[in-house]
Formats: C-alpha cells, structure tokens, sequence
C-alpha cells in the first residue's frame, strides 16, 4: 500500500487516498482507497479515535447519495484492509499499543461490507494485531440479499460472540425511508426487508449477553417520509436503537436533488422526528459532527475521489484545496 494523498485536520479528521496494487492497469484510479481517522470533540483523541476504513475498491450497491457508489472494480484483502488500519495506528502507536478507552473501527467508508467475506477475516485477526483494550468495531450494511450476503450474516454472529463480546461490536442497518418505493430509489438493490432485519437481529443482539442494540439508521432526505410508527411495529425498542444524521454534502446528492430534512445548523429541524421516536419507545442518537468535516470530505457518503473528477462540488462539502495537505507522501 503506498498512501498518495492526505486531506484533513489533524484536531478534527483526516482522510488518506493510498494505492493498493501496483500491477498495471486500464485505469489508474482503480485499485485506489481512502480511509479516515476521526475524533469527536469535546472528546479527545486519548478518549476516543475513531477509523473508517474501506472493503472494496468503488462499490456495486449505487446509493443515491453516496460518492463511493460506481466504478466497482473488486474487493480488498484481508490484509489490505488491515493495512489502512495499520497505517493509521503505527504513525501515532508505533509499537501497537492503543492505550485509549473507547478505539472504534468502522467498516464504512468504500464498499458494502456483507459482500467481502475478507471483511470477516480482518476482524478476526485485529484483536491479535493490536494491544487495545478499548477496541470496538461497528459495521454498517444497506442488508443486501445476495447469497455472498446472506452467508457473511451467518458468519457474522460467530464473529462476534468470539471477538467482540460483552458490548464491543455495533450493527448497524441503512434504513433511511418507511416507504419502500422510495426506499428502493434511495438503495436501488435488493435488500432485506424490515421483517427480515427484525427477525435477524433477535440472534444477533442478546441484551442478556452485554450486546448493544442495533442500529438502525436514518439520513432523512426531504421527500423520503419516516413514520415512527411503522418502524415500531417492526421493531422492539429493547433491541434497536436509532441514529439520525443529517444528509451529507455530496455530488451525488447535488445531481439526484436531494435535501437533508436536518439542518445541521439548526437543532430544532430534527425535534419532531426525535420526539416522535421516542413516543414509541426508542432510544435516539442524533448524530451531528462537526460542519468542518463536510469541508474536509471525511462524513459519511463522502468520496474525494468523485468530487476531484467532478466539474461541481457541493458547496458546504470538499474543500479540497485548503485541506490538501500532500499529494505524494511517498
């Protein structure tokens, strides 16, 4: 792997682009990643240090508001991923050791993790890399229903129970949308239904056992109705939790037209959705980071290497030039 590019702030995130395979190629772009390391103030890094790292090389699944969709040209290793992890680890832990509380890995930048099996095999073998006792890791999945998919959740289970137990692993679910044309529009393959999820989860999530609930996760976008009721008649608020978060700044999103019901600069935007979850008995996460990372290009559904080919960019999101930190790190 040899890092090529960095963005970012180092008090806030950082996104790197790194070249995986060196072998020739039609098309220089195709074997190039990105991964991301985060905090989340006020918290400090030596509380908490997020990384976000990618599966695949571009990703089949085309969501409508996601940069990293398209261009699909196959998925990682697992020592590619592991790489992009070592990467962010070594140059701040030369000898390993992640002293930190809460060090969160997020399977969630590029690629639909349920269709590596890789994915599976690297979070095995992290616990055994890493001295880090506050080692957790989340996954987030669009539940595609292909057969690579359907076995990557049976294996799942088991990967958690042996690596992650006692609270340490978080699922999560892109659900976005109750109506299920739209949320067809939104994630335009097939996928599990809601039932499905809900029916999986009971084996996955055993409050019992320490596990943490499930997520399931909504970027409202204007047009795309949420009813809390039809989301509870689905689920058990004692096994899922939800996550709300505004729609990030992406040139996908600017060509589809899309609009996020939340206004990231204005609180009182998401009040009735969250109150209206919480009547029904869930607990709610309203995720709102910090604007800067938009700029930076580090949120979720952001791409840089779709908004460098891009002509626009979206205008609260990539500011590429002022971040650039370095375009050959050697």
């Amino acid at each position: 792997m040899k890092v090529i590019a960095e963005y970012g702030n180092e008090d806030i995130a950082k996104v790197y682009v790194a070249r995986m395979r060196e072998e020739d190629t039609d098309s220089p772009e195709e074997h190039l990643v990105e991964f991301v390391e985060s905090v989340q103030p006020p918290l400090p890094r030596d509380k908490k240090w997020v990384l976000i790292v990618s599966s695949m090389f571009g990703c089949p699944i085309k969501c409508k508001m996601c940069d990293a969709g398209g261009g699909f040209s196959g998925r990682l290793s697992a020592d590619e991923i592991l790489a992009q992890i070592d990467h962010m680890v070594r140059r701040r832990f030369p000898d390993g050791r992640i002293p930190i509380p809460k060090f969160k890995i997020q399977f969630a930048r590029m690629g639909e993790p349920t269709l590596n099996h890789s994915v599976l095999d690297a979070m095995m073998r992290l616990p055994e890399v890493y001295d880090a006792p506050g080692l957790n890791v989340s996954l987030s999945t669009v539940a595609p229903s292909t057969p690579v998919a359907e076995s990557f959740f049976e294996r799942l289970v088991a990967v958690k129970d042996r690596c992650y137990a006692g609270g340490r692993f978080q699922l999560q679910f892109s659900i976005h949308t109750t109506d299920q044309v739209k949320r067809d529009e939104l994630i335009p393959v097939k996928k599990w239904s809601m039932e499905k999820i809900a029916e999986y989860s009971k084996d996955f999530a055993r409050p019992e056992k320490g596990d943490k609930k499930v997520t399931l996760n909504f970027a409202p976008a204007v047009g795309y109705p949420i009813d809390p009721e039809v989301i509870r008649r689905h689920f058990e608020p004692s096994r899922f939790l939800i996550k709300l978060t505004p729609l990030n700044p992406t040139v996908r999103s600017a060509e589809e037209s899309l609009a996020s019901a939340i206004d990231p600069r204005d609180l009182g935007s998401s009040e009735e959705l969250v109150s209206a979850f919480r009547r029904e008995g869930f607990e709610v996460i309203l995720s709102i980071g910090e604007l800067e990372e938009n700029r930076i290009g580090s949120n979720c559904g952001q791409y840089i290497q779709r908004a460098l080919k891009s002509g626009t960019r979206p205008t609260s999101g990539y500011d590429l030039e002022r971040y650039s930190l370095n375009s050959n790190t050697g």
